[in-house]
């Protein structure tokens, strides 16, 4: 009767570690890439989302809407550019498809946050905040370069505003 105890417990321990997981490994299959997910993950394609709805919302009128998709895009996009660096020079020197892989989805997020700002800045002038908007244009400028589509955006309605006077020709090549 000593050993009753021990050998009841070592007996029910030998039936879980023998036991299939099958339903258990299926059960998290479907949580295991929840941050994949386009509309409430945390990801590229969940700020392209976000973007999408405050365009949605610019066109019904609802700017307040779209503000707040925007400034939540704009949000995200800090966050995973921030990630994306981080893991990215963590990675470097051991495993060259990490950097790679993190390099990719930042230079996507840097795209997509240029693009939420030039957003941003024309909901600010069309709500008669121009000093509101030449942060975000500056930022624009900043993070894109004016050789970039964007930058050069960002430039030009900088100079619509009345905050730069001197006109950006774009890249000369070299005589």
């Amino acid at each position: 009767m000593r050993f009753g105890l021990p050998l009841t417990a070592f007996a029910l321990l030998a039936g879980f570690a023998f036991t299939p997981v099958n339903s258990l490994a299926q059960a998290s299959a479907s949580s295991y890439k929840v941050l994949a997910s386009k509309d409430g993950g945390f990801n590229v394609s969940y700020v392209q989302s976000l973007l999408k709805k405050g365009d949605e919302s610019i066109s019904r009128g609802d700017l307040e809407q779209a503000k707040m998709h925007y400034d939540k895009a704009r949000d995200v996009s800090k966050q995973l550019l921030s990630f994306y660096r981080d893991l990215s020079g963590a990675f470097r020197g051991l495993d060259a498809r990490i950097p790679r892989e993190m390099d990719e989805k930042g230079r996507k997020t840097l795209s997509l946050f240029a693009q939420v700002n030039l957003r941003l800045a024309a909901l600010f002038r069309r709500q008669n905040q121009p000093e509101v908007a030449v942060p975000v244009l500056v930022e624009v400028v900043r993070l894109m370069s004016p050789a970039k589509p964007e930058g050069q955006k960002a430039y030009q309605s900088l100079m619509e505003l009345g905050f730069v006077d001197t006109p950006y020709a774009g890249t000369r090549k070299a005589n």
